[in-house]
């Protein structure tokens, strides 16, 4: 029985991660006055927490990047930093001691 939980769990952190990770951009290379909604503060967010797992893929597959291109400027920044900075423990992740 423990075993199988184990493979429970292994299988669903792989799934989870795989929903997790962003695909291709198929507006890299466009102009900017294509995109009918360019990505903000939300999208920024989202971006920001699935950075590590994409990170990863964007070794391996020149097609994802971690980052959008086409964005709205400083709030997408702003919630890609905030997203990001919250997966990497946020501000108690900072003044943590061993």
């Amino acid at each position: 029985m423990k075993r199988f939980r184990l493979v429970l769990l292994v299988v669903g952190v792989v799934l989870l991660l795989a929903a997790c990770s962003a695909g291709i951009n198929p507006d890299e290379g466009t102009a900017p006055s294509v995109i009918d909604h360019p990505a903000g503060f939300w999208l920024g967010l989202w971006h920001g927490f699935i950075t590590p797992v994409t990170f990863v893929i964007s070794l391996f597959k020149e097609s994802v990047n971690i980052y959008e291109v086409h964005n709205s400027g400083n709030w997408y920044d702003f919630g890609f930093v905030f997203g990001l900075s919250m997966i990497f423990g946020g501000s108690h992740g900072a003044r943590r001691t061993r």
